[in-house]
């Protein structure tokens, strides 16, 4: 996102919302919640998270139509058809923002359903490219921010397998095309699940085949606060007839970690990234997003 503030400079940020449910038994739900702000001009990442348990609350049937409508605490996400709104506000930062579906869905694997083998399966879909308008509050100055956003929506009936961790990105690239893959990893770091998903211009959905992806980690970073290793930088190639691409990935801050123990009870990397590459031998750049689970320490 960017804005301008109130000595004309201009400022970047990325940001994170996310909810989480889980569901067993007859049990409540629990409710976590996370929210971070990459503040690209401070050089600052910042973050805070949440827990409620749902006592008493009506569960989902799995035939609502009224779209998505989240909250904990005072941070929440109702959206509807491409349509959503956010609200969250931590120290020193507060979101109210619209985001707003320039395509439709991506249906992820081509019908919406991703399986975890012994894991279970769950359905996924993501809206790829959401314009954002609204406000950020930065240190108590209203910010007016324009951007663009990616929204993912998975669920299901299924549990992520002790050990393993998965590398997830989302590619936003300036020729309106988008790219998400993951790379799953079982408790011994082997690659049991890559996916490369590729969304055209007009909005079509294109799954490549896993022999299309190479990637390879640049540099790694280690945490001064966890002591965790954690692959820093990329180059992507992707050889298939609808993208012949070559792109580099930069985190635009090494340290985008999220110590959430006390709510989700893990630790991950997720923050903003830069992409500059070639595609079909033109030149082409993005920006996007990565996920780093299940990294330890060196």
């Amino acid at each position: 996102m960017q804005a301008t503030d109130a000595s004309g400079k201009q400022r970047t940020y990325g940001f994170e919302l996310v909810f989480f449910q889980a569901l067993r038994s007859s049990l409540p739900a629990v409710r976590p919640a996370h929210f971070a702000i990459t503040d690209i001009s401070r050089n600052e990442f910042h973050y805070d998270q949440r827990s409620m348990t749902a006592f008493g609350q009506s569960r989902p049937d799995g035939q609502s139509t009224q779209g998505i409508n989240v909250r904990v605490g005072d941070w929440a996400a109702q959206g509807l058809n491409g349509k959503d709104h956010l609200t969250a506000a931590m120290q020193d930062y507060a979101i109210n923002l619209n985001l707003t579906g320039q395509k439709d869905a991506t249906l992820h694997n081509g019908n919406g359903l991703i399986t975890y083998g012994l894991g279970g399966f769950s359905y996924y879909y993501s809206r790829t490219r959401m314009a954002v308008a609204g406000t950020l509050m930065d240190h108590n100055q209203p910010l007016k921010v324009t951007g663009t956003a990616w929204m993912d929506h998975q669920w299901g009936n299924f549990l992520t397998l002790g050990g393993g961790g998965w590398d997830w990105y989302s590619i936003q690239l300036n020729n309106n095309t988008e790219l998400m893959l993951y790379v799953i990893r079982d408790a011994s770091g082997k690659t049991i699940s890559t996916y490369a998903g590729y969304t055209t211009a007009d909005a079509k959905s294109v799954v490549l085949p896993e022999q299309a992806l190479h990637l390879e980690a640049l540099d790694t970073w280690v945490s001064p606060k966890t002591g965790i290793r954690y692959p820093s930088g990329w180059r992507v190639e992707i050889k298939d007839p609808h993208l012949q691409a070559a792109l580099t990935i930069q985190p635009l801050l090494k340290n985008q970690e999220l110590v959430v123990q006390k709510s989700t009870g893990n630790i991950y990397w997720e923050g903003a990234v830069s992409i500059k590459g070639q595609n079909h031998g033109h030149s082409i750049a993005g920006e996007g997003y990565v996920e780093l689970t299940g990294y330890k320490k060196s």
